[in-house]
Order: structure tokens, then C-alpha cells, then sequence
């Protein structure tokens, strides 16, 4: 601690001290699959080709009884804040913020972000892609900014605001201000592509100015959420492969393992579409309804 005296002689100067990570901190680059299920990944048995998502399950855990939200902006709240998304104001989506407690789309500030904690750790901290934690009305260039990346602890970010985007043509922000894409659809712009690119970048001039020093990376893709923009190239490897439905040529997990399902396929009773009432296991198989539909009251 510096002290003065009445003399440069008299004092003592001790130059503050940065705050560093402890020796061997490790970077951290935590990825957001949008509207992904586990059947979407390879190496929890999906058709869909995933190899660097196999690759990282390899080398690492796999975990299947993680909790979720299963909706948006209190899945990206739990996850940043490490609270329930109710204590953290984020029961619902932020586009649509209620006047009742656990519920007003807003992260309160006494729920300290994981990257405000590792960024006054020492960490350079980085987010790329989806935000959804903004109420709509503080989206615009004149903010309030608190709940914006910047504001919540990122010291970069490179994505879009709102819980969707077109993947040609995206509502992109830099930090704190709105940016046109670097190139149009014609020109081979993709959103994803540009996503990828852009936390590369970030993490080659972090490490080029600062070697060794920590970074935590967010990277919150749009991809699954609609809407589902894929590149051609992508899609051609798939054709045909669900035209039984998602499951891939009408295969369906059973005990562990896959086998085909049936090809008596069971069809929603007629009178239920109707709206009826359907009784226990309404179903209808190769014509007859078993048992048959309450006709009694119709369904609301």
C-alpha cells in the first residue's frame, strides 16, 4: 500500500496490482446449440452427422439428466447467472416481460453474470452470436445498454440482440452498435459462417495481444431455431434420408437401441381432429377406432 509523506523522500510508491488468474486457468468456450435436443447429436445416436460435436463428447462427459428451461432467454439466464431463471426475473421469454415477480425480463442486478466474475478475475471475455436478455423497447442504438453483452460483463460481442434473425441477411451488433453484414447472400453470406469466423478472430487477437492470458468464450448459435436458412451444400447430404419423418427412414429409439418402427402406423382418430374429446389411447389402426371417442362434450 503506497503512502505519502512530505517528501518524495517520505513516500512510499507501490503501483497498483492487476488483477491476475491464478497459474493455470483455463480457458473456457461455452457452446449454445438453439432448440437441440440430444437425439440431434451424433454421439447420442443421431442421423444427423456431427463430427466435431463427437470428437468433444469423446474426449469429455456426456451428460444425460441436464437440466433446461426448454425456452430461450431463461435457458441463456440460468446459464450465465448459475440461478433459476424465476430468481433471476427470466420466467418467460424477454420479448414479453410481465408485471409480476420472477417474470419482468430482466436480470436484476444483483444476479452478477458469470463473465462480469471472470472478467474482473482476470479473464478476457468474449461473446459471439444469440443474446435474447434484452427487453425489446432496449434494443435500439440508443439503448440502455445494462443488459446488453458489454453491459452484463463481455468485453466483445459480435452477434444478433433479438431471439431470432435472418441467417442471409441478420440484424447484426458490435459491441454496443449496429453493423451491416461483411457480405451479401449472393456473395456466399451466412450467418453461422460468419459466427464461426468472428469468435476465431476474436480468440487469435486475444491470444496474439495477451499469450497465455485466459479468455471465456460464449458462442450462442441461431442454428436450430427457426428460421431453418441452410445452405444448399448442407442440405444436399440429407435428401430423401427424413422424408418418414424426423426420426430418419421411420426408425425410432427403443431400449437403448434402434429398430424400425412399424409399418401399421397409428393415425389420429377422425373424430378426435374433429375436436372431441378422445378417450383413453384414442388411436385409430387400419380403420377402427379403439375405444371409440367420447362424443359426449367437445374439446376446448
Amino acid at each position: 500500500m503506497s503512502t505519502s509523506g512530505l517528501t518524495v523522500a517520505d513516500a512510499v510508491p507501490v503501483l497498483p496490482q492487476e488483477r491476475r488468474p491464478p497459474s493455470g486457468a483455463p480457458n473456457v468456450v461455452v457452446i449454445v446449440l438453439d432448440d437441440t435436443g440430444f437425439a440431434q447429436l451424433g454421439s447420442f445416436g443421431s442421423d444427423v452427422a456431427t463430427p466435431a460435436f463427437d470428437r468433444l463428447a469423446t474426449g469429455g462427459l456426456r451428460y444425460n439428466r441436464f437440466h433446461v428451461t426448454a425456452l430461450c432467454s431463461p435457458t441463456r439466464a440460468s446459464l450465465l447467472t448459475g440461478r433459476n431463471h424465476h430468481a433471476v426475473g427470466m420466467g418467460f421469454l424477454a420479448d414479453i416481460p410481465l408485471a409480476f415477480p420472477g417474470y419482468t425480463g430482466r436480470i436484476p442486478p444483483s444476479a452478477v453474470p458469470l463473465p462480469r466474475i471472470l472478467r474482473d478475475a482476470g479473464y478476457n471475455t468474449l461473446a459471439v452470436g444469440k443474446w435474447h436478455l434484452v427487453p425489446r423497447w432496449e434494443r435500439s442504438a440508443a439503448g440502455p445498454f445494462e443488459r446488453w453483452p458489454l453491459g452484463m460483463g463481455f468485453e466483445r460481442y459480435y452477434g444478433f440482440l433479438q431471439g431470432d434473425t435472418n441467417h442471409w441477411t441478420p440484424n447484426l451488433v458490435r459491441d454496443n452498435h449496429y453493423v451491416e453484414p461483411p457480405r451479401r447472400p449472393e456473395d456466399g453470406y451466412h450467418l453461422t459462417e460468419d459466427l464461426a469466423d468472428t469468435a476465431i478472430r476474436y480468440v487469435l487477437d486475444q491470444q496474439q495481444a495477451a499469450p497465455g492470458k485466459p479468455f471465456f468464450l460464449y458462442f450462442a448459435l441461431g442454428a436450430m431455431h427457426a428460421p431453418h436458412h441452410v445452405a444448399p451444400e448442407w442440405v444436399a447430404p440429407y435428401e430423401g434420408r427424413f422424408d418418414a419423418g424426423g426420426t430418419g427412414g421411420g426408425r425410432r429409439r427403443s431400449g437403448g437401441s434402434w429398430r424400425r418402427a412399424s409399418s401399421r402406423r397409428a393415425r389420429v382418430c377422425p373424430d378426435a381432429r374433429r375436436g372431441w374429446r378422445r378417450g383413453p389411447r384414442c388411436r385409430m389402426t387400419n380403420g377402427a377406432c379403439r375405444p371409440a371417442c367420447r362424443r359426449s362434450s367437445p374439446a376446448f
